[in-house]
This record gives structure tokens, C-alpha cells and sequence, in this order.
């Protein structure tokens, strides 16, 4: 019995096509359907196409909820697989000296950037930082995003880190928003650490992992490898070490200065390389080969003030799967809207609306080695989707700066509507 109906969709993007990320010319291809309608039963989609198809080949009842989307746009959940979202306090005066043009180098040797959120989080209680991440995810879903990845980082000390990982696990377990959680250990190197790296990289391998790794509290690790932080080699050795405690490597890749770790992300069959403003060719020709999800991050590069942005285009003409991500954090980029990021990669990126589409939607979820269940609207994924107000998806980038999103589903229930804000 069906459970959920969306019908009256003008545009429905289903995403439906191969599996795994979308490659060059096939991250155009959105599974576009005119006149649609979407079927659903205990959470997963049961047919997606033409109106007419889906309602003859699904029974309704009494229970049935019926979603009319008054000629508006329908497509997957958006998936953001990059954020910061549990943390203790904003940033905001980092950004106005950043707009009085000191560096983020500079703010960071001035005792700004990782160091502040690092001392702010270890002073806050588990009850501050589950309400900041609440109304981070409270927001990211009223913009259309239904799965989140949430990476600790700010605490950089084993107490602290297991007390963000845990919180981050209690939203998995109680938010609307699927949540994946990332160990991100491997932020920076803590001021007590700071004349000892060895000895951090040491006791993130020796002491950090196998306590978060007896607590099952990640799925992925995450490395910042990058100049002035950890080197490759440092970063092959934590990552080889946390895929042996169960957790699939992720990094921070050649945001700042082309360092080579595209190509570590490459050799370690890592599931994404993120931000690669400055990736080498060699970096590029590396993730193209191995598959590599490259995971972009506009909207940083915007709050940085920063007119030197990912080479997108490069990527995508290269083979490289390409996804999109908020980054959302109280540093770098202060928002929780998947529709700005959107915006961005399409205006500064060049990627076209069909691109950033897929960038958000099925690259995303390849990004979180969870294609086969999110990012399309295809029979037996799950039923995360958005409605909008909206009659052509190129509006959706076209039409910045506001909420388009009239309803959300997740998992075949409505969350979130135009009257009733979430659920």
C-alpha cells in the first residue's frame, strides 16, 4: 500500500540512471520527467515517472497522503557532505577583520580560526553544543537539505573530541536530517601539542581513534593536509590507521597551496578530497583515475574574500566527480543554505544548473558511499525530497539570496511546508 503520492509535479527531477558518481557529460543528466509524480511506502520510493504511469501502478487508501506540488519542481533531498555544524560559538569577528584584509593566515597566528572554536568548544557543555547543532540542522532542512555529514575538529583533545562525536550522534538519532558523522581529529595541532606534532599524530593514532572506534561514533576520518598543518605523510599514516579501526578516509585537500593531497586522496582511495581550490594538473589527472569524489566549497572560498575559486570546469572536463558542500562552520563559511552554494557554482564555478543539481544531490551521496540509498528518486531509494516554488530548476541557482523550498519530504514524510515551517 502506498503511503505517500506527490503528484501535479511540472518538473520532476529524479536523478534516476547509472549508479555511482556522474562523470562529465553525465552530470547533466538529471532523469528529468514533465508532468511527474512520486510514490512512496514505509520510507522508500516505489515509483517515480509520468503521472499517469505512477498512479496506475500503485494501490491508495484511506492512509494514502496525498502532496499536491501545484505545478512546482521536485528533486532529491539535497545532501550537504561537508559541514562543521556542532560547535560552540560563532566567529564574527574573525570576519570583520577579514573584510579589514588580514588573511586568514594572519587571523590564525593572531589566535583566530581552528585555536578559537578549539578553546570556546572544550569550555561548552554537551547541552550548548546539541543546540547549536539543533538549529544548525533545523535550518540546513528548511533549505532542502535532508542528510548532513558533521565532522568534530574543534576539540582536538580526546575528551573533547568524543564529547562533539557523541553529540553528533545524538542528532543522528533524534534529527530529521540524516546525520553522518566525521572524525576530524586531524583539525590542527592543539597549542599543547604545538612544539610535539609527531607526538599529536601518535596520540591521535594510538589513543583518539581507538576510543572513538570502540564507540562507533564515525563513519569517516578526515585529515586537514595541507602547508602548515599535516603533511602527507602524516596524513597517510592517520588515515591507513583509521581505515583499520573502520573509518573511510576523507580530507581537506590543497585548499590554500597545491600540496599533493589530491594525489594522497588518489592513492588511499579516499571517499572524497574537499575544497581543492589550488589542486595540481597532476592532482586532477589522479582523482579522475581513481574515482575520487573532488567535493567543492564555494561558499568559503566567498567568505575568505577570496576571487580564486575551485577549478570546477577543469574537473569536470578531466572525469573528475564533482559534489558541492555548505562547509558550514563558524569560521569560513557561516551558512547552512545548499540553495546559496547552489548559486555560487554555477555563477562563480561556471558549473551549469544540471551540474550543481547533481553536485548536490547524487555526487553528494557518493561523496558519503551513500549512493545506492540517497540522492535520487529512483524505486527503492529513500524518500527524501523537495518541493519548490518554482516552475524551471534552473531557477533554483538563478533565484538567489531567498528560500524557494515550498515543502521537504524525508523518508516519505512531509517535514517541512510553506505554512508550517519544520516539523
Amino acid at each position: 500500500m502506498t503511503d505517500l503520492i506527490i503528484r501535479n509535479i511540472g518538473q520532476l527531477i529524479t536523478m534516476d540512471g547509472a549508479a555511482g558518481p556522474r562523470r562529465g557529460p553525465a552530470m547533466r543528466e538529471l532523469g528529468l520527467v514533465e508532468g511527474g509524480a512520486v510514490a512512496s511506502s514505509d520510507g522508500r520510493v516505489l515509483a517515480a515517472g509520468p503521472e499517469s504511469s505512477v498512479m496506475a501502478s500503485v494501490e491508495t487508501g484511506p492512509g494514502t497522503t496525498v502532496i499536491d506540488a501545484d505545478g512546482g519542481v521536485v528533486t532529491p533531498g539535497l545532501v550537504d557532505p561537508h559541514t562543521h555544524a556542532v560547535f560552540a560559538a560563532t566567529r564574527e569577528g574573525e570576519f570583520a577583520m577579514r573584510v579589514e584584509g588580514r588573511s586568514y593566515e594572519e587571523i590564525a597566528e593572531a589566535g583566530g580560526g581552528i585555536r578559537s572554536s578549539v578553546r570556546s568548544l572544550r569550555a561548552a557543555s554537551p547541552e550548548l553544543l546539541r543546540e547549536n547543532g539543533q538549529a544548525a540542522l533545523d535550518r540546513m532542512l528548511e533549505y532542502g537539505t535532508t542528510t548532513a555529514e558533521v565532522k568534530s575538529g574543534y576539540g582536538l583533545s580526546l575528551e573533547s573530541e568524543l564529547k562533539m562525536l557523541r553529540v553528533a550522534s545524538e542528532l543522528a538519532d533524534t534529527h530529521v536530517v540524516d546525520v553522518v558523522p566525521t572524525f576530524l581529529g586531524a583539525h590542527e595541532f592543539p597549542d599543547e601539542w604545538r612544539d610535539d606534532r609527531e607526538g599529536y599524530v601518535d596520540h591521535l593514532i594510538n589513543d583518539m581513534m581507538p576510543a572513538v572506534a570502540a564507540e562507533r561514533l564515525a563513519r569517516f576520518c578526515d585529515v586537514f593536509c595541507e602547508e602548515g598543518v599535516f603533511t602527507v605523510e602524516q596524513s597517510r599514516r592517520v588515515l591507513t590507521a583509521a581505515r583499520a579501526h573502520g573509518m573511510e578516509p576523507k580530507l581537506h585537500a590543497d585548499e590554500l597551496h597545491p600540496f599533493g593531497a589530491a594525489e594522497l586522496a588518489a592513492e588511499l582511495e579516499a571517499a572524497s578530497a574537499d575544497h581543492l581550490v589550488c589542486v595540481s594538473d597532476d592532482g586532477i589527472a589522479a582523482l579522475a583515475a581513481a574515482g575520487v569524489v573532488a567535493v567543492l566549497l564555494p561558499g568559503t572560498t566567498l567568505s575568505l574574500g577570496s576571487s580564486e575559486f575551485a577549478p570546477a570546469r577543469k574537473m569536470i572536463e578531466a572525469g573528475v566527480p564533482v559534489a558541492l558542500a555548505t562547509d558550514c562552520n563558524p569560521g569560513s563559511s557561516m551558512t547552512e543554505s545548499m540553495q546559496i552554494i547552489l548559486a555560487l557554482a554555477s555563477m562563480m564555478l561556471r558549473m551549469t544548473p544540471e551540474e550543481a543539481l547533481v553536485a548536490a544531490t547524487v555526487n553528494a551521496a557518493a561523496a558519503l558511499r551513500a549512493g545506492d540509498v540517497l540522492g535520487s528518486l529512483a524505486p527503492g531509494r529513500q524518500c527524501d525530497a523537495v518541493i519548490w516554488e518554482v516552475d524551471d530548476y534552473r531557477a533554483i541557482p538563478y533565484h538567489y539570496g531567498v528560500n524557494l523550498v515550498a515543502a521537504v519530504v524525508k523518508r516519505g514524510e512531509m517535514v517541512v511546508s510553506r505554512d508550517a515551517g519544520a516539523a
